[in-house]
C-alpha cells in the first residue's frame, strides 16, 4: 500500500506543471497561472466523470464499455488504488483483452519491488494466460520470470514457464518463433558445458514445427552447432517446411482480411479438423476467439469439440467458463456449461452457484429463462434416487420446480410481459416426475388442474396429454372424468376429444357410460356446429356488405367518369361550332388517340391502357418554341408505343414511389443513376392524359450497373423515399417480392417504437451511441416519406444490443416514452385456404384481399355500354365460366361512332 501511495503521489506530481522542475522554471507567472487553471478544470471534469461512471456501474455492473472508460480515465489520472480495484471488478465479470492485461501487468510490475509483491504479479500472470491464449502475454510472463532467477529454484521456474508457453502457443505459425528464440537466449545466458545438449534439444524441437522464417532458425543452428546436424533433425525440418507451405495460404488470408475474419478463421479451422491434430485445432480455435470473443456460435463449436474429442476436465471447464463470461446473454452456452460441469462431476454447490449466475446474466428473451430452468431441473432430477420414498435430493427437486414456476410468473413476466412458457412445460414435466417416478398421482392431478386454469383448457392437445398420463399411471374413473371435462371445454378440435371419449367407453365402459358419452358428445357437437354456422353466416353477411359497398364505389366511379366525358364532349362541340374551316372529320383527326372501345384491333380498356403505357418510352423534347400544357399532354399521347423488352430485365431496374409532380423525371433520374454506370434509356410512365404516374424503368448498359443501382433503394428524392427494385415480370413470377431487410430474429439489432415524429436520425444516434457502437439506424417512413415513429438500430454485436435494451426501454425522448426490444418481426399471416376451414358444410363465399375486390376484378367498361342480354355466371376472379357464347362465334363488330355520337349516347342513357 505504501508503494502504491508513493507511486500515486509521484504520478500526481508529474501531472501538475508547477511542481515539475524540468518544465521551465523561468516561465512567466501569467503562463503558469493559466496552465494551472486549465489543469484544475480538467481535473475537476475528470473527477466528475469518474464519479458518474462508478454510479452507472453500481446500477449495471455488466456495462462493458463503462468499465473500459473508467479504467482509461483512472489510468490517465494516476489513481492506482482505484485503478487496481476497477480492473479487478471487470476481470471478475469479463475476460480481459490482451491490451488490458498487458497494461495492468506493466503497471503492477513497476510497483513490485519486494518478493511478496513479485508473487502477486505471478498470480496476475496466471490469471491473464487463462483468459485467452496470447503469445505476447506468455512472452512477457517468461521474460518477467527471468528477473527472479537469483532466488531459490529460479532457473527451474523460468524453464517451467517457457515450457508451458511453448505448449500453449509454440505451434503458432506466425508468433511462435519469438518464444522459441527467447527460450534459447535464456539457455545461452546461463550456458554451462553440461547445458549444451539442452540448447541442441530446443533447436531440434523448434525445427520440427512449421513456423514462419524457419530457414533463419536452421541457418542459426548450423552456425551455432560445432557438430553436423543429425539426419533425423534434417528430415523433420524438411517435413515441417512442407507443412508450412500448406499453412501459408490460410495465414496470408488472415493477414489480408478485415476484422472479424470469421470466414477465414472458419476455413482454417476446417483445414485443421481434417488434419486431426488436437493441439493445432485447439490453437486455431483460440486464435479465432481472441479476435471474435463475442461470437456465441464460435464458442459453441469450440466447446462442442472439447466436450466430444478432448474431454480434458481443465480445458473443457475453462473454455465453457470463458464462453459464458464473454457472451452471458446466450442461454445455449450456459446450458452447455451446466452439462459439462455435471459430466465432469463438479460439486453440486458449484453447479448451483453457476446456475444462479446464469439467472442474473440478462437474457434477451423470456423463453431463454424457461430453457435454463429446464436444464437445471433436469440436472436435479438426475441426482435423485427414486427408489427411496423421500430424500434430500427429491425435496430439493420439488422446491426447485416450485421456485421455477414462481420465477417465471413474477420475474420473467414482469420484464417481458409474458412468462415464456404459455403451455406450462415445466409444470407438465413436474407432473410427469410425480406420476411416473414418485407414484404420486394426487400431486400430478393438482398440477394439471393448475395448468388448465392458465388458459389451456380450450386446447384439445392439453387434455389429451393429461388423459395419457392418467391412462398410464391413474385409473379409468379419472380418465373418464378428464375426457368429459375436455368435451365440455375444448374449442379448437372438439371432434377429436369426443372420438377419444367414445373409444374409451367402447372398450371399458358400461351401457350407461356409453349412453352418457353419446348424449354428451352429440349435444356438444350440435352446439359447436350451431356456433360455427352463425359465425359463417356473420362472415358471409360481412362479405356481402363489402361486395355491395364495392359495387356502389364502382358505380360512383363509372358515373363520375361518364359525367367528365360528357362535359368534355360539350366543350368539344362548342369549340367545333366556332371553327369555320373544320368539319366533323377534322375533329377526329385532332384527337386521333380518342378511339371508342371495340373500334378496331389494339383498342384497350382505360385501365389496360394505363398498364401498357407503363412499358412505353418518352422521346426527347423537340427543339422549337414551348408547347402549351394542353398540347404537351396531347403530344405525349402521340408518341408511338414502345413495348418493354423483357430480355433486358437484367440490365433494367424498376423505380417507383416518385412524386407525381416531378417536372422532368428523365433528367432527374439520369443525374441520380449516372454514378452507377452508363444509362442507356429512362422510360418514365405517363397515363393517357400525359400525367406522370410516379414510376419508370431505368435501363443500363451493363448488368453490374443495374446491381449497383439497387443500392439507391429508399433514397430520398423530393421528400419521398424512392423505391428501386429488380425488373421482374410478375405475370411470370407472381410470388416475387423484394424486401431488403431481414424478417428473422437479429440479436444485434433493436426495434424502437413510440418515437416522436420529429426525431431525426442524428438525435436517435446520440441517444444510442452511449450504449455501444452504432453501425446503422433506419427510421421507418410511409410511402410519402413521413416518419411513423419507428426505427431499427443496428449495433456492433449482441452484447451491446442487449445492454441497450436494458437501459433504453421505457426511456423518455421528447416527452415520448419509447419501447425498445430485440428485432424479431412477426411472421406475415397468410389468408386461410378454403381447404383448411373446419369440416362443416359452410356457405361458399368469395375470398378477397384486405381491401375487398382488386382493381383487376372491376370491369372498366362504362355501365351504359354493358350488354344486358345473355347474362353469364362469374367466378370469384371475375372471369367468365362455362359460357358457350364465350367460346363459339366471335361477337359482331360494333358500328363505328364519332365522338359526338358517343357523347349523345351516354347523355341519353
Amino acid at each position: 500500500m505504501a508503494a502504491a501511495g508513493a507511486e500515486a503521489a509521484a504520478e500526481e506530481e508529474k501531472r501538475l506543471p508547477e511542481g515539475d522542475p524540468e518544465s521551465g522554471g523561468d516561465s512567466d507567472d501569467e503562463g503558469d497561472s493559466d496552465s494551472s487553471g486549465d489543469g484544475e478544470d480538467e481535473e475537476k471534469e475528470n473527477e466528475a466523470e469518474i464519479q458518474r461512471l462508478e454510479e452507472q456501474l453500481s446500477i449495471n455492473a455488466f456495462d462493458y464499455n463503462c468499465h473500459l472508460d473508467l479504467i482509461k480515465l483512472l489510468r490517465q489520472e494516476g489513481e492506482l488504488v482505484k485503478l487496481r480495484r476497477a480492473r479487478q471488478k471487470m476481470s471478475e465479470l469479463f475476460p480481459l483483452t490482451e491490451e488490458i492485461w498487458l497494461d495492468w501487468l506493466k503497471d503492477e510490475i513497476k510497483m513490485a519491488s519486494e518478493i511478496s509483491e513479485r508473487e502477486k504479479v505471478y498470480e496476475l500472470f496466471e490469471r491473464a494466460v487463462k483468459d485467452y491464449i496470447c503469445p505476447e502475454i506468455w512472452l512477457e510472463y517468461a521474460q518477467y520470470s527471468i528477473g527472479g532467477i537469483g532466488q531459490e529454484g529460479g532457473i527451474e521456474k523460468v524453464r517451467s514457464i517457457f515450457e508451458r508457453a511453448l505448449t500453449a502457443v509454440g505451434l503458432h505459425v506466425t508468433k511462435g518463433t519469438a518464444l522459441w528464440e527467447a527460450y534459447r537466449e535464456f539457455e545461452n545466458a546461463i550456458l554451462e558445458t553440461a547445458q549444451l545438449e539442452k540448447i541442441h534439444t530446443l533447436f531440434r524441437r523448434q525445427l520440427g514445427i512449421p513456423l514462419l522464417d524457419m530457414e533463419s532458425s536452421y541457418a542459426e543452428y548450423e552456425e551455432w552447432s560445432e557438430e553436423p546436424i543429425p539426419e533425423t533433425t534434417i528430415k523433420n525440418y524438411k517435413r515441417a517446411l512442407q507443412q508450412l507451405e500448406k499453412y501459408k495460404p490460410y495465414e496470408e488470408a488472415l493477414l489480408g482480411a478485415e476484422t472479424p475474419k470469421l470466414a477465414e478463421y472458419q476455413a482454417y479451422i476446417d483445414f485443421e479438423m481434417k488434419a486431426g491434430d488436437p493441439a493445432r485445432i485447439q490453437l486455431i480455435y483460440e486464435r479465432a476467439l481472441a479476435e471474435n470473443c463475442l461470437v456465441p456460435d464460435l464458442w459453441a463449436r469450440y466447446n462442442q469439440y472439447l466436450d466430444r474429442q478432448l474431454k480434458v476436465k481443465e480445458l473443457v471447464l475453462s473454455a465453457h467458463d470463458r464462453a459464458v463470461r464473454n457472451c452471458p446473454w446466450t442461454v445455449g452456452l450456459w446450458i452447455r456449461y451446466l452439462l459439462a460441469m455435471e459430466r465432469h462431476r463438479v460439486e453440486h454447490s458449484i453447479i448451483s452457484e453457476m446456475f444462479e449466475k446464469a439467472l442474473n446474466a440478462g437474457f434477451i428473451q423470456a423463453t431463454d429463462y424457461v430453457e435454463i430452468w429446464q436444464a437445471y431441473l433436469d440436472y436435479l432430477r438426475r441426482r435423485v434416487d427414486f427408489t427411496q420414498d423421500s430424500s434430500k435430493e427429491l425435496e430439493e427437486l420439488r422446491s426447485a420446480f416450485a421456485r421455477a414456476v414462481e420465477y417465471l410468473k413474477q420475474e420473467v413476466e414482469e420484464r417481458f410481459s409474458e412468462s415464456g412458457d404459455p403451455s406450462c412445460t415445466i409444470m407438465q414435466n413436474w407432473a410427469r416426475v410425480e406420476a411416473r417416478l414418485c407414484n404420486n398421482m394426487q400431486k400430478a392431478r393438482e398440477l394439471w388442474d393448475n395448468i388448465m386454469t392458465k388458459g389451456n383448457a380450450k386446447y384439445a392437445n392439453m387434455w389429451l396429454e393429461y388423459y395419457n398420463l392418467e391412462r398410464a399411471h391413474g385409473d379409468t374413473q379419472h380418465c373418464r372424468k378428464a375426457l368429459h371435462r375436455a368435451v365440455q371445454c375444448t374449442s379448437d378440435y372438439p371432434e377429436h376429444v369426443c372420438e377419444v371419449l367414445l373409444t374409451l367407453e367402447r372398450i371399458e365402459g358400461t351401457l350407461e357410460d356409453w349412453d352418457a358419452a353419446v348424449q354428451k358428445t352429440e349435444n356438444r357437437l350440435a352446439r359447436v356446429n350451431e356456433q360455427r354456422a352463425k359465425a359463417a353466416e356473420k362472415e358471409a353477411a360481412l362479405a356481402k356488405q363489402e361486395e355491395e359497398r364495392a359495387e356502389q364505389r364502382k358505380q360512383a366511379r363509372a358515373e363520375k367518369k361518364a359525367s367528365k366525358k360528357a362535359k368534355k364532349t360539350r366543350i368539344g362541340d362548342k369549340r367545333k361550332a366556332d371553327e369555320d374551316d373544320e368539319g366533323e372529320w377534322g375533329q377526329e383527326e385532332e384527337l386521333p388517340s380518342k378511339r371508342h372501345r371495340g373500334e378496331g384491333d389494339g383498342v384497350l380498356p382505360e385501365e389496360d391502357m394505363e398498364v401498357e403505357t407503363g412499358l412505353f418510352g418518352r422521346s426527347e423534347k423537340p427543339d422549337g418554341p414551348a408547347i402549351p400544357k394542353e398540347k404537351a399532354s396531347t403530344s405525349r399521347k402521340d408518341i408511338p408505343k414502345v413495348f418493354h423488352d423483357s430480355s433486358k430485365d437484367k440490365v433494367t431496374v424498376f423505380v417507383s414511389n416518385l412524386s407525381y409532380t416531378m417536372a422532368e423525371p428523365e433528367a432527374k433520374l439520369r443525374e441520380l443513376f449516372g454514378s452507377c454506370g452508363e444509362v442507356v434509356e429512362i422510360r418514365a410512365v405517363f397515363n393517357n392524359k400525359g400525367t406522370f404516374r410516379g414510376y419508370c424503368y431505368v435501363q443500363f448498359k451493363e448488368e453490374e450497373a443495374a446491381r449497383q443501382a439497387l443500392a439507391l433503394d429508399r433514397t430520398a428524392v423530393e421528400g419521398r423515399p424512392m423505391f428501386v427494385s429488380p425488373c421482374v415480370d410478375k405475370s411470370k413470377n407472381p410470388d416475387f417480392k423484394v424486401f431488403r431487410y431481414s424478417t428473422a430474429l437479429e440479436k444485434h439489432k433493436l426495434f424502437i417504437s413510440g418515437l416522436p415524429f420529429s426525431c431525426t436520425k442524428e438525435e436517435l444516434e446520440e441517444v444510442c451511441k452511449a450504449h455501444g457502437n452504432v453501425k446503422d439506424i433506419r427510421l421507418v417512413t410511409n410511402r410519402a416519406g413521413k416518419p411513423k415513429g419507428l426505427a431499427y438500430v443496428e449495433f456492433e454485436n449482441e452484447a451491446q444490443a442487449s445492454q441497450a435494451v436494458l437501459k433504453m426501454d421505457g426511456l423518455t425522448v421528447k416527452d415520448h416514452v419509447i419501447k425498445v426490444m430485440i428485432s424479431n418481426p412477426p411472421l406475415r399471416k397468410l389468408p386461410a385456404r378454403p381447404d383448411t376451414l373446419p369440416s362443416l358444410s359452410l356457405t361458399p363465399r368469395q375470398i378477397y384481399g384486405a381491401r375487398g375486390k382488386g382493381r383487376t376484378q372491376l370491369s372498366m367498361m362504362p355501365r351504359a355500354l354493358q350488354r344486358q342480354s345473355n347474362p353469364v355466371a362469374k367466378a370469384e376472379n371475375g372471369m367468365v365460366q362455362n359460357s358457350p357464347a364465350a367460346s363459339s362465334d366471335p361477337p359482331a363488330e360494333p358500328k363505328k361512332m364519332s365522338n359526338a355520337d358517343f357523347a349523345r349516347m351516354l347523355l341519353k342513357k
